[in-house]
């Protein structure tokens, strides 16, 4: 039987920043107003049949609004759409203030210059500690741009110049995305 003790908050944070991710913003519509946040957790499921993954804290806004409706359109960014991932990932951000886009053929916003867009809707939804883990049967994809995604590590945007290991306080963890 271990002994060892369950990491905490912080050490888990610390840990998982390791592990650099892709960059989305997931978004909806709710009685016909646009609602996004964004979402590093994001992944491929299966091929047959075509599903997608992605995870929203409980305690977020968005993510009810977006489960009401029942579909949702995951826009992936690309490495220049800090403007997006900033309006986007906290909850004083702006959201869609201003912002151009367009109602995609499936009824959600899809974000100007995202490199690819995955259109689903919700198939299931798992309770996993303080988020869902949300599973959607994807109905169609695109791929308008292609350039260098848009990659989260350690607590910033990029890979470059990261040997040291940064704060937990940084923009992106002190915030809950979803």
């Amino acid at each position: 039987m271990s002994t060892a003790t369950e990491p905490s908050a912080l050490e888990m944070r610390a840990a998982m920043g390791n592990f650099a991710t892709g960059v989305t913003i997931v978004t909806g519509l709710d009685d016909g107003e646009p609602v996004g946040f964004a979402c590093q957790s994001f992944a491929s499921v299966s091929l047959e049949p075509p599903l997608v993954l992605f995870c929203a804290d409980h305690s977020g806004r968005a993510w009810p609004r977006i489960r009401r409706s029942g579909r949702f359109t995951v826009n992936v960014l690309g490495e220049d759409q800090a403007d997006l991932c900033e309006r986007f990932g906290s909850s004083r951000g702006r959201k869609f203030e201003d912002l151009a886009w367009d109602l995609s053929a499936d009824g959600t916003p899809s974000l100007p210059g995202a490199l690819m867009r995955v259109h689903a809707v919700v198939e299931n939804v798992v309770v996993a500690g303080d988020h869902d883990v949300v599973i959607g049967r994807v109905t169609r994809l695109e791929t308008p741009h292609r350039a260098a995604p848009m990659l989260f590590f350690r607590g910033r945007f990029g890979v470059e110049d990261q040997h040291e290991q940064l704060a937990p306080d940084l923009w992106g963890w002190g915030d809950h995305w979803g």
